[in-house]
């Protein structure tokens, strides 16, 4: 931690430098890693359906005022790394982008509407969510037992 810059590492994703968040009583950065896939993991997210799903999400993010840090969205499985305040949980953050990208991508291509649903949502119940506690530069030679 420099000042109040951390550099977070993320496996496979690089470097993200970034502020700490302040308000009247807390100081605190925190970024969730969420991954998930559409029902049995079915290669859908292609071309028109791939951005469409990167408009709604990033459209999501903003209306509720998380900061994307990095969205990659494959071929079965979309990543995504946002920045959120104390209150908001992952569960949170992954019902309002999975509902709204469900429903929206539904309706405008329907090709979707032939997968097989369960519920409301037509992706997986599996999912991952991560939270990383950021560590210096130096933290993290000390760890790795380098002396450079």
């Amino acid at each position: 931690m420099r000042g109040n810059t951390v550099e977070l590492r993320v496996d496979g994703y690089g470097t993200i430098d970034m502020e700490c968040q302040r308000d009247e009583h807390r100081v605190h950065l925190i970024v969730y890693h969420l991954v998930w896939c559409p029902k049995r993991r079915k290669a859908v997210l292609v071309g028109d359906v791939a951005r469409d799903c990167r408009a709604l999400i990033e459209a999501k993010c903003v209306e509720k005022g998380w900061a994307i840090q990095e969205l990659a969205i494959q071929l079965d499985h979309v990543h995504l790394f946002v920045r959120a305040w104390p209150t908001t949980s992952a569960a949170d953050i992954l019902k309002e982008v999975k509902g709204v990208t469900s429903r929206e991508l539904r309706l405008k291509h329907p090709q979707l509407r032939r997968l097989p649903r369960s519920g409301p949502a037509a992706t997986s119940p599996a999912r991952l969510a991560t939270s990383r506690k950021p560590r210096s530069a130096a933290t993290s030679k000390r760890k790795r037992g380098s002396n450079t």
